[in-house]
């Protein structure tokens, strides 16, 4: 019978995939790609909320809870972020994020 990774394990990926995301949101400049890498990185924070949940208090729901709430926080930013992006590219013709002056003065 095999064992079930322990709370190390989700942490360690929950880090590495946290990890990924901010190196793509620095490092990329498209605009689509880097909504992308901040869903990654709320991916990574809903892992390590229910491993805490499950591994520490398994009698709870709370780290489960918050994750879904995360979830639908993180639609809604997925959908106003597609919507400013496509403002943008309609005004521009280019999402490059470097030439997006539109909110400055």
């Amino acid at each position: 019978m095999s064992q079930a990774p322990g709370l190390s394990a989700y942490l360690l990926l929950g880090a590495a995939l946290f990890c990924i995301g901010v190196y793509g949101v620095l490092t990329r400049r498209n605009a689509v790609a880097i909504l992308m890498e901040i869903e990654l990185m709320l991916n990574a924070a809903n892992i390590n909320l229910v491993a805490f949940s499950r591994f520490v208090d398994p009698g709870r729901v709370l780290g489960h809870s918050v994750a879904v709430f995360v979830i639908a926080v993180a639609a809604a930013e997925a959908a106003v972020g597609l919507a400013i992006v496509l403002c943008i590219y309609r005004n521009l013709k280019n999402i490059n994020v470097d030439d997006i002056h539109l909110l400055k003065w």
